[in-house]
């Protein structure tokens, strides 16, 4: 199930959220170019696991190497992105996004007493559970199970997935302390809102002519911090941004090949179809064209 983004970076999660508020993924990467996706953010918290391969997991400006057995537990809100380091084939990475509520209501002491206290932690960004830590097979058994009960849905597998995620939160909220944390300033969670409203707009506006101006007026910010942002969070300039999330607009829709390489490029904010090409080899090894006539 593809990763798709509203113009506000939210994830957007195909689940009902008054009914049983968590969505199970698996096989993501494998849609994504270079295996790799998007920075965004979601409000619902995220679990994912490495099953055979080895990830780079970016929260915030932090990279994490996961390896097979290795799950990673994200809060809520936090700017992420996995990618997968070189393989084969791509990683079947089986993952969990959901709301607090799957486990008690937002109004309930529960809740509050437990759940809040994790979500609005923002010294706490993620968790890593290590699958050579003997204190931490217990949380990998219960994730694991509840993908099993996600993918299989037998009779009352939504009284299991809760009380598994319940025993998940007393660990965390039992072991809080001794958890790693990592300090933020005020300088940088101004940096990670300026890079939400940038990329919000190269999200929303990426088919028409943008400049460097136009991506740091998006922020408020002059061209050089758009550019501090950028390069302290993804490495590259704000430009580069842009055509790297155009040319994975392109890719998807060179996938479903119901338009010419001419109406991709301008859809996807090329205005020369040899300007994209060239861009699209540059990063993916391959003509665009080659995709259209497989």
């Amino acid at each position: 199930m593809p990763i798709i983004l509203d113009n506000q970076l939210r994830e957007q999660i195909t689940h009902e959220t008054t009914v049983f508020p968590i969505a199970y993924f698996k096989d993501e990467l494998s849609t994504l170019p270079n295996w790799a996706g998007p920075l965004h953010w979601h409000p619902d918290f995220e679990i994912a696991t490495v099953e055979r391969g080895i990830l780079d997991c970016q929260v915030g400006q932090q990279h994490i190497i996961l390896e097979i057995g290795d799950s990673i537990f994200i809060n809520g809100n936090m700017l992420h992105r996995i990618r997968q380091l070189p393989g084969d084939i791509p990683e079947p990475m089986p993952n969990i996004v959901f709301s607090g509520g799957v486990i008690a209501p937002e109004t309930s002491i529960i809740y509050k007493k437990y759940i809040q206290p994790i979500y609005h932690c923002d010294s706490l960004p993620f968790i890593v559970f290590r699958h050579d830590n003997s204190s931490h097979n217990r949380i990998n058994c219960l994730v694991k199970d509840i993908y099993s009960q996600l993918c299989e849905q037998n009779q009352c597998y939504e009284m299991v997935v809760q009380r598994n995620l319940s025993n998940i939160f007393e660990y965390i909220f039992s072991y809080f302390d001794d958890f790693p944390k990592s300090e933020v300033t005020r300088i940088q969670i101004n940096s990670q809102i300026r890079l939400q409203k940038m990329l919000s707009y190269i999200y929303e506006h990426y088919a028409e002519t943008i400049t460097l101006k136009d991506i740091a007026e998006a922020a408020n910010i002059s061209r050089s911090e758009a550019g501090r942002c950028f390069n302290a969070y993804m490495g590259c300039s704000p430009v580069d941004a842009l055509i790297q999330y155009r040319l994975e607009i392109a890719h998807g829709l060179l996938n479903e090949k119901t338009l010419t390489l001419q109406e991709i490029s301008y859809a996807c904010g090329f205005n020369s179809v040899n300007y994209f090409s060239r861009q699209f080899r540059k990063n993916y090894g391959y003509a665009p064209s080659t995709a259209l006539r497989n």
